[in-house]
């Protein structure tokens, strides 16, 4: 069953693009946490995707929320898409998509990745799921409403 809104998030642990082992329920807290997945790395439009969440980081941050990216690519293919792209958050990596089927994110034609962000309270609970594999930007737009009560 995928995750739905209400859903508690299920906890999990990924590298990140520095190799450290991240676990989602120690992050958890005090922020909230947009958690987006997406398909690739370096590709147009997850680069505009995560462009986009790198120019409105500050935003997020005053909103009381940290950033996530979630692909199946590699700990270094993240890092060097992160300094490329100057993204000050963490990229986590899924290469066996474990935690893509966690939370249940459907595929496009059943072949390409989705992309889809989840908003989750300081309390782990799912408040907003925005699902759009070609409106890279609005992932951002619906999670800043969704932060910001709208």
């Amino acid at each position: 069953m995928p995750i739905r809104e209400g859903d508690t998030a299920p906890n999990f642990t990924l590298p990140s693009q520095t190799g450290q082992m991240i676990e989602f329920r120690q992050i958890l807290g005090e922020k909230a946490i947009v958690l987006y997945f997406y398909p690739k790395d370096d590709t147009p439009g997850c680069t505009t995707e995560s462009c986009a969440f790198r120019d409105s980081y500050t935003v997020f941050q005053n909103a009381g929320a940290e950033v996530i990216g979630i692909s199946a690519d590699s700990p270094e293919s993240h890092s060097k898409f992160a300094t490329k792209h100057q993204l000050p958050f963490i990229l986590l990596s899924d290469t066996g998509n474990k935690v893509r089927k966690l939370f249940g994110v459907p595929s496009t034609l059943g072949v390409l990745p989705g992309r889809v962000t989840y908003v989750i309270d300081p309390q782990g609970v799912v408040r907003k799921i925005f699902n759009s594999q070609l409106n890279f930007k609005g992932h951002v737009e619906e999670a800043l409403k969704a932060l910001q009560g709208g």
